[in-house]
This record gives structure tokens, sequence and C-alpha cells, in this order.
């Protein structure tokens, strides 16, 4: 199996490397105040996967899209969002729905099911706090064809039917929210891991405020309890994991 390189741009921003392929997961770069990078230090990208509507989530996707040419996926709602500001829907975009994937030489994006909220706070809630109709939130499952499968859930919380996406797509990588305010808790994150059984535990979205901390041992100690085959990484914005 091949490599892939997986780096955390804070909060719930990550970036997939595998081969010559350039994945974005939710990038909220521009005002995400734990973002090591800048938004001009992107300069290329292939696919965009954007979970939902929320401004952290949707954050500077639509920028990126149009700037690097990368494939926008994301529901159908955002991609009519997306098409009002300068993406054409099923021409810049891929819009997906629960259970329909993306298949491309190197890889295979899905979307699949995430309980979590959500309209669409673009430009126009940042300009007049003005919130779009949004449809919810979604997870995606990229397997690589030299590569691990890795699972990014977005902002999700625990719901029974992640057993269905370890049965389907088998992921190696779990990349999931514990803020513990808008998503899972510790409790709720132990018992997700141990429905999706994956080979490495990531957690993202925590440490961003003050209102969304987590207490990293508390984390790892109900991981033992639960699944003591899941190794949990520890990492800070700015680090890369990569799977061997």
């Amino acid at each position: 199996m091949g490599k892939a390189r997986i780096t955390w741009l804070g909060h719930a921003s990550i970036k997939v490397e595998a081969g010559d392929k350039i994945v974005f997961f939710d990038p909220w770069i521009r005002d995400n105040p734990v973002c090591p990078i800048k938004i001009d230090q992107i300069k290329t990208a292939d696919v965009v996967c954007v979970t939902h509507g929320h401004n952290d989530h949707i954050g500077d996707s639509i920028e990126i899209v149009k700037k690097t040419r990368a494939t926008f996926i994301c529901s159908p709602e955002i991609g009519l969002y997306a098409d009002r500001h300068g993406i054409k829907y099923d021409e810049g975009s891929t819009p997906l729905n629960i259970g329909g994937s993306l298949e491309a030489d190197a890889f295979t994006i899905t979307m699949v099911n995430a309980a979590h909220t959500s309209d669409i706070m673009g430009e126009e809630y940042k300009k007049d706090g003005t919130v779009m109709p949004g449809s919810g939130s979604v997870g995606y499952v990229i397997e690589f064809k030299d590569g691990p499968s890795i699972y990014y859930g977005g902002d999700t919380g625990v719901f029974g039917d992640m057993a269905i996406i370890r049965d389907l797509y088998k992921p190696d990588v779990a990349i999931l929210p514990v803020g513990g305010k808008y998503n899972m808790g510790v409790r709720e994150a132990g018992y997700a891991v141990s429905l999706i059984h994956p080979e490495y535990f990531i957690p993202i979205h925590y440490d961003t405020f003050p209102n969304q901390k987590l207490n990293l041992s508390r984390l790892e100690e109900e991981i033992r309890v639960r699944d003591p085959h899941v190794k949990v990484v520890r990492w800070k914005p700015g680090e890369t994991f990569e799977y061997k």
C-alpha cells in the first residue's frame, strides 16, 4: 500500500497528499485563528471537499477552487450556491448525495452520512449575517487505489450507521471532530471509534477556541478501553501524519 500525507491546517481543515494528488477537506484558512498557512500559499489542488455550509467548514473552498481549478465536491445545495459564486454546477463542481461517488484514476471519493445540522454561512453571512438554505451535513471516504482508505467526518456526532462505513469502506484512518460543543465529546468519540475500528484515529476540531478544548489523555484512555487496537494520533496545527 502506498503512502498518504495528512496535514492539519487547524480546526477541521485537512490537506491530504498521495502520489501527485492533493485533496482538501473543509479548508478554512483566512479567518482560522490556528491555521499555520496563508490562503496565498495554496497554489495547487486536485479536489476540494466540503461537508457543510457552516462558515468554519465551507470556509475558503470556493476561492480555492476558482484559483486552482480543482474539482469541487459537495452536496447539490452547496453546488447550487457555488454556481451563484462562479463555479458552474456539474462542470466546475461534482455534486453528490449520500452514497454517491466520484471515481478517478487514483482514488474514489464517496459521500457518507453525518449527524449534524447546517445551512450555508457563506459570502452573504460575512457581509450581513444572512444564512442561506443548506440541507444539512455529510462526511466523505476517500479510497486511494495505491494507498489507504480515509474517512473524514466533518462535524458529525456519533451515529450507529458508522458501522456501515466500517463494513463498506474499511477505513484505515478516521478523522473526526472532538470539540465537545458543536460535535462529539470524548465519550462519544470513543464510541464512534469502536464502531469504525480504524487503524488510526485522528482528532480534529478542538483547541481552536476556549469553549472547545480537548483532554487528549482522557480521549486516549476512552479509546484504549473501547478499542485498544486503534492508535490515536497526537498532533498540532501545521503537523503532518504520514500513513505508510
